[in-house]
């Protein structure tokens, strides 16, 4: 009897778990700490996304505040968080760049054509090596990199207008002097 019993209390402890962590609030995904905060980003030159013969590189963004935006099409979040980032980019708060990770170019290409384009440009990433050195977890995930080049905050996670003005509005506020 007690053999029959254990794996079905082993199930319904693993059933608890996974309900608490689905109530979490997706903010709290963000309480993963990052080596890259505080420090220089790391320095990348790779293929544009919508044009391969193109480069896109961390100079590109270095001098002004950016957005740095890890996505991928087979990502469900970033699909979650893509109306949020064109409407973001129509505000024309700061540029957002972004960083196609372990993705198909042309699927990549033909999604930014039909769901619409977001990022000043984007770079395709397509072994994901430059995620991994810039201590990416999975998609999305965004850095808000200041003018120097330094991480200045990750978020984990697809954005949305809550987050953005809990944790990136505050941070803009302070960067703009060094704009």
């Amino acid at each position: 009897m007690l053999r029959y019993l254990t794996p079905l209390l082993a199930f319904v402890i693993l059933i608890s778990i996974f309900a608490v962590a689905l109530r979490r609030d997706p903010g709290q995904l963000n309480d993963l700490p990052s080596p890259l905060l505080n420090k220089q980003a790391p320095q990348f030159d790779l293929p544009s996304v919508t044009d391969p013969a193109q480069r896109v590189t961390s100079q590109d963004y270095k001098g002004e505040l950016a957005l740095i935006n890890v996505w991928a099409t087979w990502c469900v979040g970033c699909r979650q968080e893509h109306k949020f980032l064109l409407q973001l980019a129509e505000t024309n708060v700061l540029p957002i760049y972004g960083l196609n990770w372990r993705d198909n170019g042309p699927e990549a290409r033909q999604w930014l054509q039909k769901l619409g384009d977001p990022y000043v440009a984007t770079a395709f990433d397509q072994d994901g090596r430059v995620g991994i050195n810039g201590c990416v977890y999975g998609a999305p995930e965004t850095f808000l990199s200041a003018a120097d080049g330094t991480v200045v905050f990750k978020q984990l996670g697809p954005l949305s207008w809550s987050l953005w003005e809990q944790n990136f509005v505050p941070l803009l506020d302070a960067q703009e002097p060094l704009q």
